[in-house]
């Protein structure tokens, strides 16, 4: 027994090293498959899984319990896409106020740091382009909604008790529905007390992740895999909601992403290098430049080819538009006439004719369909403020604002591209699909419930937006409209003779817009040339590297500090400057093109293919400077090389076109009010086409 017990024993112990042994060998070989093609077997067993990275959160009223977004990412589709996404700043719905009085209460939408609406005092020192020196200033019922949409590929609910998002408030969910907004649930009007917040409870969206080729040159070979490809997600929890939002991309690139794809030949072969976005938003210009009297010969062209299409079927408005141009283009000769002043427009006869047309004729029917915030809803403070004002002052007049559709010649769609990013735009998704989407949505009922869009193709709608979004997401379901835009950058789609160049205003005082207004007169403008500005896009470091504290006639700096009592702040150096800088950021357009104006100053625009402001009537060249942007090291010597003579006209010239860039509570003849209105109808009657 003790001989077989001592055999058994050895004989389990070889079983159990054996064992033991296959074990070891079988970890060692899937260790040696799987580690150098990361996740090659598992995925095996879930090749139907898309991965998901967290990237962010949504703020809710609890900061403590952020709920996490998820974001698919779906390799197969990223080197396909033709999107327009965008990189942006947290959105935070906070303290909405609930004004009276066309919303002239002390009263604000915080921006991202938040604040009561102390900045209605004038802020000298800030930013023109910094909004968080800066309060928007909003106008909102007791029944005002808030929305969220839904990414682009899901399906909007049918019903309203189908709605994918509530927003909550003191206990009360309130569901909605993208297009008819609150579809049940108790009041939820919103108070102004301080700091107040929405707790925004949504589904979890999901989104593609798509990369950025750095180079338009370089197409991707088609038999290259996608595999080759690793999504980088870039996180930034500290981005403002005070900047301007959306990320400047390479042209016919619209995803500004989350990776960047460098394309570099070799052997007549491709390579790709990974390489991680920093979000700068500054790209060096590659599109053709197009100077200042290349788009007076493009308007001429334009007017004279129009594209419009023929309405489908006649209406008596088509009529009043026909009568209209041909009165306007046999205006009689005007002499001198007290309140224009003929240097400053393209043909001053065609445009006081045109303006006494509209004042006679003009009858706009604003679409009643449509939700708060995003629609029938005012900013009317910050640097988006000029579509907030438009907005408020065309629905409180009775002279050009008709209920009867049948009799009106223009279609306004009353929504507001600020408020539709502080809405709806999803923190550090990089993508404004879904704001896109939204528009969509709201177009396509409009089109389906009435029969004045299929008319006209759109061609009598219009929308007046300042944010620097709106160019994309209008180009391409609201492309027939008449647009009238801040971002009026011809590389963005910019059409002349159709679209209309909205002027940036920098509003510090919803109470009194004017305030401040003026300057030094020109024997007191000591400084030859003055800007400040924080470094926003390839354009402003130039400058800085060229002029920076490199000459003392030249005040060029960055962002200016709160400064001292007894030194020049920021609107004061505007006041005592003959030539004012107005140097591109992000985009083409900048509040600083009207604030010189305001101020007196002789503007000095350095943004190519910037259209500027009212480009179909007035004259820019005879009160503004335009220097193309590879000129900036030359800027001194361009000043100077005007005469003394020269600069007295155009000061001048810029103190009496001053009428046209001004905001008023109750609207004046020639204001900025009736100048983007008349644009609009003027462009509009060179557009018809009879049957």
């Amino acid at each position: 027994m003790g001989h077989e017990s001592r055999y058994l024993c050895k004989v389990e112990t070889r079983r159990l090293l054996w064992l033991m042994g296959m074990v070891l060998a079988a970890v060692l070989v899937v260790h040696y498959f799987e580690l150098p093609y990361v996740h090659v077997i598992s995925s095996l067993f879930s090749a139907s899984k898309a991965q998901t990275l967290e990237i962010g959160s949504l703020p809710t009223g609890d900061s403590s319990h952020y709920p996490k977004m998820l974001v698919n990412v779906t390799p197969s589709n990223v080197l396909n896409s033709t999107d327009t996404d965008a990189v942006h700043e947290t959105v935070n719905v906070t303290k909405i106020s609930e004004g009276n009085d066309i919303g002239l209460k002390n009263d604000s939408v915080s921006e991202s740091e938040g604040g009561s609406d102390d900045s209605i005092e004038l802020d000298e020192d800030s930013d023109p382009e910094d909004e968080s020196s800066s309060v928007d200033f909003v106008e909102l019922d007791h029944n005002s909604t808030v929305e969220m949409m839904k990414p682009e590929n899901a399906l909007a609910p049918e019903k309203a008790g189908q709605s994918e998002y509530s927003f909550s408030r003191n206990n009360v969910t309130t569901n909605y529905n993208p297009l008819l907004g609150k579809t049940h649930g108790e009041d939820n009007s919103f108070t102004s007390e301080k700091n107040e917040s929405l707790d925004v409870g949504l589904r979890t969206p999901s989104f593609s992740l798509q990369p950025i080729i750095s180079s338009p040159n370089f197409t991707l070979p088609s038999n290259l895999g996608t595999k080759s490809i690793t999504p980088v997600i870039s996180v930034n929890p500290n981005t403002s909601s005070a900047d301007k939002d959306l990320a400047n991309t390479l042209p016919n690139v619209e995803n500004p992403g989350l990776l960047q794809s460098v394309l570099t030949p070799s052997d007549n072969n491709f390579s790709i290098t990974n390489v991680p976005v920093v979000n700068t938003r500054s790209k060096e210009p590659t599109a053709a430049v197009v100077s200042i009297s290349e788009m007076n010969g493009l308007l001429l062209q334009n007017r004279a080819s129009s594209s419009s299409m023929k309405p489908r079927w006649s209406s008596a408005v088509d009529q009043d538009l026909l009568n209209a141009k041909s009165l306007i283009e046999n205006a009689p000769i005007i002499g001198n006439d007290p309140g224009l002043y003929a240097p400053l427009y393209r043909n001053v006869s065609m445009f006081k004719r045109s303006y006494e047309l509209m004042e006679q004729t003009l009858k706009v029917y604003i679409y009643r369909e449509g939700e708060r915030p995003i629609f029938h809803q005012q900013v009317l403070k910050g640097i988006y403020a000029s579509e907030g004002w438009f907005m408020r002052l065309l629905k409180a007049n009775k002279q050009f604002v008709t209920k009867n559709p049948k009799k009106a010649h223009l279609f306004y769609l009353p929504f507001s591209s600020r408020m539709l990013e502080e809405t709806l735009y999803v923190p550090n998704s990089h993508s404004h699909k879904n704001l896109i989407q939204y528009l969509k949505n709201y177009l396509d009922m409009i089109v389906a419930r009435y029969t004045f869009w299929n008319r006209t193709g759109g061609a009598d709608h219009f929308l007046v937006a300042c944010h620097d979004w709106a160019p994309s997401e209008t180009k391409r379901h609201m492309a027939n409209c008449i647009r009238a835009l801040c971002n009026s950058d011809i590389k963005e789609g910019f059409k002349f003779g159709k679209d209309v160049s909205l002027p940036e205003t920098y509003v510090h005082s919803a109470q009194n817009p004017l305030r401040q207004l003026g300057g030094r007169p020109p024997s007191q403008r000591r400084i030859l040339a003055f800007f400040a500005g924080n470094m926003h896009g390839y354009l402003r470091p130039i400058l800085l590297q060229h002029w920076e504290n490199k000459d003392p006639d030249m005040k060029i700096f960055g962002r200016m500090p709160k400064v001292k009592k007894g030194k020049m702040n920021y609107v004061q150096h505007m006041k005592s400057s003959k030539y004012c800088i107005c140097a591109k950021g992000y985009e083409v357009n900048s509040p600083r093109v009207v604030e010189a104006i305001f101020y007196e100053c002789v503007p000095v625009i350095i943004s190519d293919n910037f259209v500027p402001p009212f480009f179909e009537v007035l004259n820019w060249e005879s009160f503004a400077v335009f220097v193309p942007e590879k000129d900036i090291p030359n800027l001194k010597n361009i000043l100077l090389s005007i005469s003394a003579k020269r600069y007295l006209e155009m000061q001048q010239r810029v103190k009496k076109v001053q009428q046209h860039f001004l905001w008023h509570t109750r609207p004046v003849k020639y204001d900025i009010f009736h100048m983007i209105l008349h644009s609009i109808w003027y462009n509009r009657v060179f557009q018809i086409r009879p049957r």
